[in-house]
């Protein structure tokens, strides 16, 4: 009879990898193809690694991750190379260019046979050229006969294209998803889709992570007075976001309705909840021009707020952002880096940035060893 998976015998330690755990040790699944490789050295007699009740042997923080491979486009590099140094993977080699015509060309300049592989590839910049890459890179390295490919999105591009909200509107994010499956991605990872309900276009598996834990701890680490601040959504449509920050941090909440009485004319905010007196805190998933985060944080001021801060998971800051951000009554706009901001923040010194490295980091480890990621819905890793 076979043997089922507990009377396998251990797998052999990784190069590089001492037997036990200890601080910040991580530990990958028994594969259950690699263990007749101990039973040799098992009978003669070698130490054995010491396993967790799963049967998972531990690894110093330090050592390698067997069978992974981690690729970055040309979006964001100075985030793909974060994530590989928490993971302490180096980057794959990958030669991207264009021809003359413009036409994208990718060379993967490494053997991935087998191998557990995740492209990093936000939406941002030339968003066009970039999926194209991402794209291509992910049927590159399915067709060289790679076991499963991972595309971590932390910015996924055409999410605000997500319905028909008007006659013969394209619903764009379904056509990425679908895109994403056929070029033979087998999982996909992003970070706080503008609407969840994207994840329903895909029939492979999605992470959706969210800002929120990093958003707390930045709050409470930044904000002096945060007992007395107020939780303020820019549209009714981000409510349930602003609701669960507000439960976390024991504070009321507040939303602000646009409305419009005609067709042809201005919107009109109102604020429903009290800002008086206390620290108003804007929530939103991402910002590209900025008008309603600005418009909202002048309607705050003018209802009584003493100070305004925004909060945005990504910083899109397209067309007239910066400016607006510039004369706006804000103390500080604070975004993640699912998006670059380093030159954004030359023009504008009230933009700063939460580093959310370590969660897409420990998003892929937890998705490699085959671990759940729900911890990192409530919880930073340290």
């Amino acid at each position: 009879a076979p043997l089922s998976r507990s009377h396998l015998p251990p797998p052999p330690l990784p190069r590089g990898a001492q037997a036990g755990g200890g601080p910040g040790a991580a530990c990958y699944l028994t594969r259950s193809r690699r263990a007749p490789a101990l039973a040799l050295s098992a009978s003669a007699g070698e130490p054995q690694p010491a396993l967790c009740s799963r049967r998972c042997l531990f690894l110093p923080s330090g050592a390698a991750m067997p069978n992974i491979v981690l690729f970055s486009g040309s979006s964001h590099q100075d985030l793909s190379q974060r994530v590989a140094e928490r993971l302490g993977l180096e980057l794959g080699k990958v030669v991207t260019k264009k021809f003359s015509n413009q036409e994208t060309s990718v060379e993967i300049g490494e053997s991935v046979r087998g191998e557990d592989v995740y492209i990093i590839q936000s939406g941002c910049g030339e968003i066009n050229d970039n999926l194209m890459e991402l794209l291509i890179m992910i049927n590159a390295c399915k067709i060289a006969s790679s076991s499963r490919v991972t595309a971590v999105i932390p910015c996924f591009p055409y999410a605000r294209q997500d319905k028909k909200d008007k006659s013969r509107a394209p619903i764009s994010a379904k056509l990425v998803a679908n895109m994403l499956s056929v070029a033979g991605a087998d999982h996909i990872i992003t970070m706080d889709l503008h609407a969840s309900q994207i994840q329903g276009f895909f029939d492979i598996p999605v992470d959706n992570l969210y800002a929120e834990p990093a958003v707390l701890q930045w709050i409470k680490e930044n904000i002096l007075e945060w007992r007395n601040c107020i939780i303020v959504s820019p549209d009714a449509g981000g409510a349930k976001r602003v609701t669960s920050i507000a439960d976390r941090l024991n504070v009321e909440f507040a939303l602000i309705h646009k409305e419009r009485k005609k067709a042809n004319e201005v919107d009109r905010m109102v604020l429903v909840g009290d800002v008086k007196d206390r620290i108003a805190i804007l929530v939103d998933d991402m910002a590209d021009t900025c008008g309603t985060v600005c418009h909202a944080a002048d309607k705050l001021v003018s209802a009584g707020a003493t100070k305004v801060y925004a909060i945005l998971t990504h910083g899109i800051f397209s067309g007239p952002a910066i400016s607006r951000i510039n004369n706006a009554a804000f103390e500080a706009v604070v975004v993640t880096n699912t998006i670059p901001q380093d030159e954004k923040m030359k023009n504008c010194p009230k933009i700063q940035v939460i580093d959310i490295s370590m969660i897409l980091a420990e998003a892929i480890r937890r998705t490699h060893n085959g671990e759940s990621v729900s911890y990192l819905f409530s919880h930073v890793p340290l």
